[in-house]
């Protein structure tokens, strides 16, 4: 299947549990770290829930 590659852009300190939870899903810890996870759509949904702190790379 195909990967999407995402950083985390800004902190998560000051989001709401939830959004630092779904970082924490992901498994985003820190700024500027990037992980590569499997483009399904409850992947997709985990993206656009923190759209505003992860960024999408090509």
């Amino acid at each position: 299947m195909a990967t999407i590659k995402i950083k985390q852009i800004k902190s998560q300190i000051g989001a709401p549990k939830d959004q630092k939870e779904t970082l924490r899903a992901l498994g985003l810890r820190k700024i500027s770290q990037v992980i590569e996870v499997e483009d399904t759509p409850s992947c997709r949904g985990m993206i656009r829930k923190v759209h505003h702190l992860v960024s999408v790379i090509d």
